[in-house]
């Protein structure tokens, strides 16, 4: 058997809009970078970008669970000598509700031109409005978690 390789000309990229609106950032952060990758079609091809567009909205209203609000810290440093700055999940969520989803999603991504370009797919807004409706996203629906539960002895 022999594995086709999809041309970069015939994929056909789609635009899915994800609600972050009480949403776990990790749980949600994975799907992202998945159907960024376009790990859920059938021709993912790991050298290839054959993913699709992705539009976020209500980013600031996500959810991260136990303390990482106050204790998960974002880090940027200026290049001089002392200048790392640290901020809190809550602090970077108040004044840049995209850099939170951002890079979440950037450490799911390959390094290098191809997930730079994947990233480049990304579209993230703060509140409940996009400038995107003229290319008709489809609302991304998560499939229901399985329950984890065992059945009783007996019964099954």
């Amino acid at each position: 058997m022999t594995t086709t390789i999809p041309a970069v000309t015939s994929i056909q990229r789609k635009y899915v809009l994800i609600d972050a609106a009480d949403q776990v950032l990790g749980r949600m952060a994975t799907r992202i970078a998945m159907i960024l990758r376009g790990k859920h079609r059938v021709t993912f091809t790991p050298h290839l970008d054959t993913g699709d567009f992705v539009i976020v909205i209500n980013a600031s209203k996500v959810k991260v669970t136990g303390r990482k609000a106050s204790q998960k810290l974002y880090d940027r440093y200026s290049g001089y000598p002392g200048g790392l700055k640290q901020q809190t999940f809550e602090e970077v969520l108040a004044r840049f509700p995209d850099r939170v989803i951002f890079e979440a999603v950037k450490g799911m991504v390959p390094d290098g031109p191809l997930g730079r370009r994947q990233l480049g797919k990304l579209k993230i807004y703060g509140g409940p409005e996009h400038p995107h409706q003229a290319q008709q996203p489809t609302p991304y629906a998560p499939t229901a978690r399985r329950s984890r539960k065992i059945a009783p002895a007996g019964k099954a």
